[in-house]
């Protein structure tokens, strides 16, 4: 069941059932863009979709599996490790701006220029979440 955030007390609500992300990895990304070809190869390129879903892995029993919806998405700062180093989450933020709401995986991130900001970073009209059950390891969710 989806759960929309749409003010601080859920923001709250949400960060305190997930624990701020403390030991969870980002698992998957899925964009839809809303632009299109169609089979007579006349296009629709028109970004009018921009909804970006996020699935995200916890070393949780409770809540192990989480996926975020962001509609209307403004832009998505993606900074992955390379495979020196490992990618696990250890604290997150989220918080809403200028009429956006944002999500990135550094709870200081509000101390950080986010010119200079070398993590991820998701800034969106929208933001839902829910649980997914039965969802763990390295199988694709979205396929």
């Amino acid at each position: 069941m989806w759960q929309e955030i749409s003010n601080d007390e859920e923001i709250a609500y949400f960060m305190d059932k997930v624990h701020f992300f403390h030991d969870s990895c980002i698992k998957e990304l899925k964009y839809i863009s809303g632009a299109y070809v169609n089979d007579d190869l006349s296009m629709h390129p028109i970004n009018d979709a921009r909804l970006l879903r996020v699935i995200i892995q916890r070393q949780d029993k409770d809540n192990s599996m989480i996926e975020m919806e962001f509609e209307g998405l403004k832009f998505l700062h993606l900074f992955p490790t390379d495979d020196m180093y490992t990618c696990e989450i250890l604290d997150s933020a989220m918080f809403f701006r200028n009429g956006y709401i944002y999500w990135c995986d550094r709870a200081d991130f509000m101390e950080i220029d986010s010119e200079d900001f070398e993590g991820t970073m998701i800034c969106a009209s929208k933001l839902r979440w829910r649980i997914i059950e039965n969802g763990m390891g390295s199988a694709e969710y979205y396929h």
